[in-house]
């Protein structure tokens, strides 16, 4: 049939080219071959159509016998099973090996988790009063992918916080990565604008509860120190004491649909967060507000770089205040800069002739009543590569001093003579024991042990300016630790700055109590003592005097190094240290006192420490004699007449 229909297609072809032909002759003999060729190439296109037309036809229409047709359908059969056993197998992974992963798509697209913070524990003051403490702030996310809006969200969010244009630039970028679920819209804000960026509804939008801190007076910054934003300790208590004020941080997980709202019949993951424990303190609030007070009103009226005061019990060595203040780059003055009376050491000056002398009653090489000539002016090691010139701090003949003038008038020659008596070693472990060279117990963050070298290791001048404080360098803390051992019958009582920790269940844990050496005997202390008194009350310390009591004390004052290593500028002026270090009632000492005060105006009368620390003492002393208590002891009137004759006309 088929070979039939290709005949009949050839045989109208060609009759149709012979009509063409006949019509047509003046056609080429080029035209009729191209012709003929082209009907050929259409009878074979032809007979291949139909060839495969016919054996399609025949695979379903021959040898029609029932083995064949059995053996394809099985095939066929075949066919559709191994394409289902590899749906099932394909289903049976989903369920089993990859399962977890699609779980977690399928969680991570539904799930929000949040981070529940803890709240930091607060830190208190001897009495249970707040130094530092939490406060409540919200902080308000957005969730990209929930975000529909980016721009839109940038820009009302913006103009509730008063963005600038390129905060809300950069937030409507993050805003648009589909890659975060989480970005910060604004950190610790206040809960009234946080409220108001959360009322305008919208998606992806959303915020929590967040901890700020704060201080119950600016004041305390240089000794409490910092936290981050995260509520991290970085700096001073916060940071030394980081894992007992943390505490540990909850989290929630909840289902929530497209608009990123919770979902009603959803799951909720929660674990609560762990407060943080509690740090007491030994200091007393009170006292703290009145020193950081007093120590600013003389920073400024000295116009020094700044200045520093420590207020001590005299026998449980317990801080009631630690105050700190500098001068900022603008002029203000704030507490900022941190705790430089435990991080920053300085060479203490006259104050340590306190050391020097005691050291010397105490191998008994002097009485208070032994003399010695004095000049104004000294040059020792004259002749080697070591001369140097030492001078008093006031003009005088040379004269016959007894150690009792030598403290109260502070002379600096006088003091080498008495230290000379000893050997160096001797001398160097005086000062060891007094505290100098190694940090406190306290262990503040940073803070320095100062320097003082091995004896052996003590050259030329240095075996002789370390009398009157020159030449080994010494924090706030330790000179009121080493004074307080005079003051406290001659035992050292480590400084101690925590009273107790409480944990996040409430136990108290109390600090162990401060460790103790004896330094010289209780004779040597109260003799120290009597010459002390003598410096407030007919010496150099007489702007450190309280009316009705007897205090005791002494003035120090330091030139500083330099940037050029020397105790001269390029322009040849000096930069001053000027200290007072004291204790009271004398007869019965109770409270020790530090006062330093950083680089006072170097043209002024108030740039040595009988001028610009001894009336800060007397201010502090008043204030603890009110707030404590304190009584003199009995028969006590204070400074009562003139200078005895036997110290000769004042300076």
């Amino acid at each position: 049939m088929s070979q039939s229909i290709r005949e009949r297609r050839a045989e109208s072809l060609g009759r149709s080219i012979r009509i063409k032909q006949s019509k047509g002759k003046a056609l080429s003999k080029r035209k009729i071959r191209a012709n003929d060729k082209h009907r050929k190439q259409v009878a074979q296109i032809s007979h291949r159509n139909g060839a495969v037309v016919d054996k399609g036809f025949d695979i379903f229409t021959k040898n029609l016998k029932v083995g064949t047709v059995q053996k394809r359908t099985s095939f066929m059969f075949s066919i559709v099973a191994l394409l289902l056993v590899g749906l099932g197998v394909r289903v049976a992974m989903l369920q089993t090996v990859w399962s977890s992963e699609y779980r977690d798509a399928s969680v991570s697209q539904r799930t929000r988790v949040q981070t529940l913070r803890a709240e930091r524990g607060s830190i208190l003051d001897r009495n249970g009063q707040e130094l530092a403490f939490p406060i409540p702030t919200r902080t308000v996310f957005a969730d990209p992918r929930a975000v529909t809006d980016p721009i839109g969200v940038a820009n009302a969010v913006g103009g509730i916080l008063q963005m600038t244009d390129e905060a809300k630039l950069e937030l409507s970028i993050k805003l648009r990565d589909q890659s975060s679920n989480f970005v910060y819209v604004a950190r610790q804000a206040d809960q009234r604008l946080a409220d108001v960026i959360v009322a305008l509804g919208l998606k992806g939008v959303s915020s929590y509860r967040e901890s700020g801190r704060a201080l119950t007076s600016s004041g305390l910054r240089g000794l409490i120190g910092r936290t981050d934003i995260d509520g991290l300790g970085i700096s001073g208590l916060e940071l030394q004491y980081q894992e007992l004020l943390a505490g540990q941080d909850g989290r929630i997980a909840r289902e929530v649909n497209a608009n990123g709202k919770s979902m009603a019949a959803g799951s909720s993951d929660v674990v609560e967060a762990i407060p943080g424990g509690r740090l007491v303190t030994t200091i007393n609030r009170t006292i703290q507000f009145q020193v950081d007070s007093i120590l600013t009103q003389q920073v400024q009226f000295v116009e020094a770089r700044g200045g520093s005061a420590i207020v001590m019990d005299t026998k449980t060595g317990e801080i009631y205040a630690m105050s700190n203040i500098r001068r900022n780059t603008d002029g203000t003055y704030t507490s900022d800069s941190g705790n430089f009376a435990a991080v920053e050491a300085h060479e203490p000056g006259s104050v340590a002739k306190v050391f020097s002398i005691a050291a010397a009653i105490n191998e008994g090489k002097v009485v208070p009543s032994t003399s010695f000539t004095v000049p104004y002016e000294e040059i020792y090691d004259k002749g080697t590569d070591w001369e140097y010139k030492v001078s008093d701090g006031y003009v005088h003949p040379t004269q016959d001093m007894t150690v009792r003038k030598i403290i109260v008038d502070s002379s600096n020659n006088g003091t080498v003579l008495i230290s000379r008596l000893l050997e160096s070693k001797t001398n160097h472990d005086y000062l060891q024991s007094f505290g100098f060279g190694t940090k406190t117990p306290v262990n503040y963050p940073a803070e320095s042990r100062g320097v003082l070298k091995p004896a052996e290791k003590w050259q030329g001048t240095e075996k002789i300016t370390f009398a009157y404080g020159y030449g080994y360098t010494a924090t706030g803390l330790q000179l009121i630790s080493g004074v307080n051992a005079i003051a406290n019958k001659g035992v050292y009582v480590a400084p101690k700055l925590v009273k107790a920790t409480v944990d996040a269940k409430g136990v108290v844990t109390d600090a162990p109590q401060s460790l103790t050496h004896e330094v010289v005997s209780e004779a040597t202390a109260k003799i120290m003592t009597e010459m002390m008194t003598d410096v407030v009350c007919y010496g150099t310390g007489g702007l450190a005097q309280l009316s009705g009591m007897s205090v005791a004390g002494k003035t120090g004052t330091a030139y500083k190094l330099q940037k050029n290593g020397k105790y001269t500028a390029e322009d040849g002026t000096f930069s001053y240290f000027a200290s007072f270090v004291g204790f009271l009632p004398a007869g019965n000492p109770q409270m020790t006192v530090l006062v330093s005060i950083d680089e006072p105006d170097p043209t002024a009368k108030d740039r040595f420490g009988g001028r610009a620390a001894a009336p800060v003492f007397a201010r502090i002393g008043q204030a603890l004699v009110n707030e404590l208590d304190i009584r003199p002891t009995q028969g006590d009137a204070g400074c009562v007449g003139p200078r005895p004759a036997d110290l000769g006309a004042s300076h």
